[in-house]
């Protein structure tokens, strides 16, 4: 395989997990699959980050995001017993 085909792949694996990252927050559901309300949410969302809160944004965003990633594991674990 070619490296552009290898790098190509890459990108679009990358792609797919963050549009499962919008699917699975239920982004999609609750804009009604507004794309346009959902891309003004991510350039909010850049806009924070940008901003002088943007430190305290990311540590607030990625305990929310360790808490739910670690129910999700949790859910898997018990719908397994």
């Amino acid at each position: 395989m070619r490296n552009w085909q290898v790098d190509r792949r890459k990108r679009t694996r990358h792609l797919i997990e963050l549009g499962g990252l919008v699917i699975k927050a239920g982004i999609v559901d609750l804009t009604g699959d507004d794309r346009t309300m959902i891309y003004g949410a991510l350039i909010w969302m850049a806009e924070k980050l940008r901003s002088d809160q943007g430190e305290q944004a990311r540590e607030v965003w990625t305990v929310k995001g360790k808490q739910a990633f670690a129910a999700d594991r949790e859910g898997e674990v018990q719908s397994d017993r």
